[in-house]
Order: C-alpha cells, then structure tokens, then sequence
C-alpha cells in the first residue's frame, strides 16, 4: 500500500519513478509492477557508482556522488536525486540506501540512459511507528530527512497544489486495509500532506 501511495504522490508530482499498483489476493494486499528494464539496459546501483572512484577530503556524500556520475557521464543525475530526495523527505522514507536507487546504461554499448526511475519506497509512512509522524531515521546522505532535504538545489519545479488531493488519495488506499484503521489512515494523510507543505515553503525560499 506504501508503494501505490508513493507512486500517487509521484504521478502528481511528475517525478520519474516505477509505477506501483495493489493486487488482492485472499484480501491479502501485494504490490506490482513492470520491470523497468529491457533486454538491453541495466540497473547500475549507487553503491557502485559512489565507490568508482576515492573521495576527496571534506566532501560531503552527495557531492562525491554527483561528481562520480559527472566523471561517468551519467547525464541529468542532479534533478533526478534531488527529486527522490524530495520525494523520501515527503513519505519519509527509511530505506534509500545505495542499493536502493542507482542508474541505467545500455548493456552491450555501456552508454549511460540516466538516472533509474524511483523504486522501492515501500518502507516509509512510519510503516513500524507507534507514533505517526514521528522523525524517522534517513538515508543515504544524512541522518534526518530534515537534514538531507537540505541537499535539494533546486524546488522550482516542486507544486503543492499537485498534491491537494493527496489526502484522499491516502485514505482511498488504505480503505482496503485489514491492518490501518481509519484513525491511522487519517494521521498519515495528515502527516504526508504536512511535509509536502513543509517543502512547499523551502522552494518559495530557494
């Protein structure tokens, strides 16, 4: 169900990303999607990208990343992390470690495609918290989500309107769910929409 929402919140943001749906199956919830992938590409993971090369002194991760993807010539990678970045801060997402996103290049040429959709968001929206809307541990770049939005340059592109819907969109989802009540529900709706206005004021100060 985390997926499906996340991938509402993409949608209406424009962000590109792997699109989820929810299958039942004895009431059982499951999320599906498409492989993003052909025969002919692959997935290069962060992981890998991040450790092509020695980091220099005093840089913070982020940057050493993005300077690797430059050295590489995987185009367009600022926009796309800055935009998952924004995304995570949003469900505040948990588990973007650097297996967790990566690039695209064509298997038999080894020409960099771009940055990979957004995948795997699944373990966000305090999926395991007592309290919803609690500060939640982060990752790749820093420890709090607070922290790490801080590395988004640009959030001209970033419309709360777009998500002025997304409250019901929440509600519409777990409506399926034998495991979040209604109070639940209503609490991570508030607390997703809370945050997309948090950003929301961040990109009228960029």
């Amino acid at each position: 169900m985390n997926e499906a929402i996340a991938s509402a919140i993409m949608e209406k943001l424009g962000i590109k990303h792997v699109p989820y749906a929810l299958l039942f199956d004895d009431g059982e919830p499951y999320s599906i999607c498409e492989n993003f992938l052909t025969e002919d590409t692959e997935l290069i993971t962060a992981w890998s990208v991040f450790h092509s090369g020695a980091m220099q002194n005093n840089v913070s991760d982020y940057a050493h990343l993005l300077w690797r993807c430059d050295q590489l010539g995987i185009p367009d990678v600022r926009a796309s992390i800055d935009k998952m970045l924004t995304l995570d801060y949003i469900i505040a997402n948990e588990d973007r470690h650097y297996t967790n996103f990566g690039f695209v290049r064509e298997a038999e040429t080894l020409k960099w495609v771009g940055a990979a959709p957004v995948y795997d968001c699944g373990t966000s929206l305090w999926h395991n918290a007592l309290d919803v809307g609690e500060p939640r541990k982060c990752q790749p770049f820093a420890k709090t989500h607070d922290e790490q939005i801080r590395f988004v340059s640009d959030l001209s592109w970033f419309k709360t309107d777009a998500l002025k819907s997304i409250e019901q969109d929440i509600l519409s989802v777990f409506s399926g769910s034998r495991t979040v009540d209604e109070n639940r529900g209503a609490a991570i709706a508030k607390a997703v929409f809370s945050r997309a206005a948090a950003v929301g004021r961040l990109a009228r100060g960029h």
